[in-house]
């Protein structure tokens, strides 16, 4: 049995089904990314397994223990909040040993904890104020802090960062990696920033409409998304998708035919769809020359430069297509260009939405 288990749980409220069924498992030591949009049920799971909530069916297993009905303080887990949730009225050593102090763990003990959390989040020096005098990023140490003076089975994370400005928020993930590198603790986080979700997790639960889209590595998320909606959700820029129709092992949309690798070919005979989701990912296209063969053909619409790289919208055919290159784009707005990718880097799903190859 791994470090979590979760087992066909499902949430009704009322006539309302919010889970439908979630299986995830992971072992001990893995940090876990639970990312979806807004009101996929992401949040709700997180507090079944926090002991906030109870599922209406199935169970949850932190370790070897059934902890489906068991109240939070005999899960043995420490959990961060989005909102800080700390003391006003204390300082931060205060804020910091305050959960060591309600399990009655002698002040020596609590002393030691705090300053090695101090330590190891550079807060030494802030032991002294109170919340209201540190800035934001201040705030999620000390909650962080308090989280790590224990040493529990299970971390938990609920957006933390969602707070925070753009250079805060690239330090601070920076700063959950390197801790968890530290510590091995089981982690479980919650976000809805899929950059967070790349960086930070050994394997991500992309979550829609209640339910598990997909769950795998970094790697397998992005390179082989199981859905069209994986697909269209991580990565930025979003996947070029457009709906084709599938002749024999070809595919077409509005009179063009796409180009497709010999074992993409070969796939679409299992596959039943008469029409096919065919999606390229911008990195992998590059700007060609108006007239290059086997290229599609479109016009300039919009450039973003971001600094080492470039985003190229290109109106097309297919509709408005995004291309990411490397450096500055030389064309002008207006100007024909076309796009040029491999066969092997093409994505396709059926009807059903799901991969085909």
């Amino acid at each position: 049995m791994g470090a979590l288990s979760i087992r066909n749980v499902r949430k009704t409220f009322g006539t309302v089904e919010i889970l439908k069924g979630i299986d995830i498992e992971i072992e001990a030591g893995e940090f876990l990314i639970l990312v979806g949009a807004s009101g996929c049920g992401k949040s709700t799971l997180l507090n079944m397994i926090a002991g906030l909530d109870v599922p209406t069916n199935g169970s949850i297993h932190i370790g070897d223990r059934d902890v489906t009905h068991a109240p939070s303080r005999d899960r043995d887990i420490a959990m961060v909040f989005q909102s800080y949730a700390l003391y006003p009225n204390m300082n931060v050593a205060q804020n910091i040993a305050f959960g060591l102090e309600m399990r009655k763990v002698p002040k020596p003990e609590r002393d030691k904890a705090v300053d090695r959390v101090a330590k190891m989040l550079q807060i030494g020096h802030l032991l002294d104020r109170k919340p209201g005098q540190l800035s934001g990023g201040q705030r999620q140490r000390v909650a962080m802090g308090r989280a790590l003076a224990r040493d529990p089975k299970l971390f938990l994370f609920d957006e933390p960062l969602s707070n925070l400005d753009a250079k805060l928020r690239v330090e601070m993930r920076a700063e959950i990696k390197r801790l968890h590198q530290r510590t091995q603790t089981t982690t479980v986080y919650v976000t809805h920033d899929q950059v967070e979700a790349m960086t930070l997790g050994d394997r991500i639960a992309v979550m829609k409409d209640g339910r598990v889209e997909q769950f795998g590595t970094p790697d397998d998320i992005y390179g082989r998304p199981a859905t069209r909606y994986v697909a269209e959700f991580i990565g930025s820029p979003a996947m070029n998708i457009v709906t084709t129709q599938r002749s024999g092992g070809s595919v077409s949309a509005h009179g063009l035919a796409l180009p497709l690798s010999d074992a993409q070919s070969a796939a679409l005979n299992n596959s039943t769809s008469s029409e096919l989701s065919y999606g390229v990912r911008p990195e992998d296209i590059t700007l060609a020359a108006p007239g290059t063969a086997a290229a599609l053909p479109g016009t300039l619409a919009m450039v973003e430069p971001t600094g080492p790289e470039t985003y190229a919208m290109v109106d097309t055919p297919l509709g408005t297509w995004t291309a990411r290159v490397p450096g500055k784009v030389a064309q002008h707005v207006g100007e024909a260009v076309a796009l040029a990718w491999l066969p092997g880097t093409v994505h396709l799903f059926g009807a059903d939405d799901r991969r085909v190859a």
